[in-house]
């Protein structure tokens, strides 16, 4: 079966690649630097749905995810204070993995950002930007 996101995903965001596990994906909101990790593996809703070798390989894409988040606050001039990593899956059941770049005067601080306000598009400028730091991973 060829892997498709939930479309739930295609509003709101931006396939951007495919690392070795899982798809990319950038939110475009603005206001945060975010992406969206989707594991490949059919049917996956939980992590115990992966098996530990897939499990490791999110861990680490995660990390390189986190990374990449730094680098893309760093370059819209918003360098990231807190990352914020959540896997809830409460509207959309595919196991994916937020990754979320927080800064402390951030118009949410310190609260939750899901569903709260409505997301601010990337310019067209900063969208590239931010898919250049996905790109250079």
């Amino acid at each position: 079966m060829v892997f498709a996101p939930d479309p739930a995903f295609v509003n709101g965001s931006i396939a951007v690649t495919d690392w070795p596990l899982c798809h990319v994906r950038l939110q475009d909101d603005g206001r945060f630097p975010w992406l969206i990790l989707i594991p490949r593996a059919e049917g996956a809703v939980e992590l115990e749905d992966l098996s530990a070798e897939q499990r490791a390989l999110l861990t680490e894409e995660t990390v390189r995810g986190g990374r990449i988040v730094r680098r893309i606050g760093e370059r819209l001039g918003r360098p990231v204070d807190k990352l914020n990593t959540a896997a809830i899956g409460n509207v959309t059941a595919q196991l994916h993995v937020h990754i979320l770049g927080r800064r402390r005067d951030d118009p949410l601080w310190p609260d939750p950002v899901w569903g709260r306000g409505p997301a601010l598009p990337y310019s067209s400028v900063a969208m590239v930007e931010a898919m250049d730091e996905i790109a250079a991973g």
